[in-house]
Formats: C-alpha cells, structure tokens, sequence
C-alpha cells in the first residue's frame, strides 16, 4: 500500500494504531531525537519516540510503540506487563535485545 506520509507521521499512525489495539489513549505521540532511548512514556500520558526508530524494521518499531503504550496502564516492568508484551509481540525479547545492540 502506498503512504503519502512523511516517515514521522507513518511511525505515529502506527503508533495509533498500536494504541487502538491496546485500549491506550496516548494524550500526544511525539517523534524527536532521544539519544541513546527508543522510547519514553511520561506520567502525564505523552509517548515519545525516537526518531531513530525511522531507520528500524517495522517490527522493532512494534516493539518499541508496544512497549511505551503498555506504560500507560502499567507503569513498572512487571509480570502482567511481560505477559501483555507476550501476548501482544511473542518474539518482544529478541527484538528488545537487537534494539540494545544497536544502541550501544
């Protein structure tokens, strides 16, 4: 399917969607420079992503947008929060693991 959408703007529909599926309601998604993170959820619901997300798979993206919605109803690293990334992306930890070699 062709986009007409910047990479930016394709990466927040995506994020969109993500939140759909996930039941979140992200007061704002957000793509920046972020450094050496992928993502940051803040307290008061704003979803950051880096933009370095752009030149990532789609399926490191997913896991990155998962990850970051997910906060907004679970703020730790729990068990319901793994077993929600499990269920939501099976293969979370391989990806998760990839995106800490490329960052380091």
């Amino acid at each position: 399917m062709s986009t007409y959408l910047f990479p930016e703007q394709e990466l927040q529909r995506r994020a969109l969607s993500w939140a759909v599926r996930l039941s979140v309601n992200p007061a704002t998604i957000r793509v920046e420079r972020l450094g050496k993170k992928w993502g940051y959820c803040s307290s008061d619901g704003e979803v950051t992503l880096s933009r370095d997300l752009l030149d990532m798979s789609e399926r490191h993206q997913d896991v990155v947008i998962v990850h970051e919605l997910l906060h907004l109803r679970i703020r730790t690293h729990n068990r319901r929060f793994k077993a929600l990334m499990s269920a939501h992306l099976p293969d979370w930890k391989s990806l998760e693991a990839d995106l800490q070699r490329a960052s380091a």
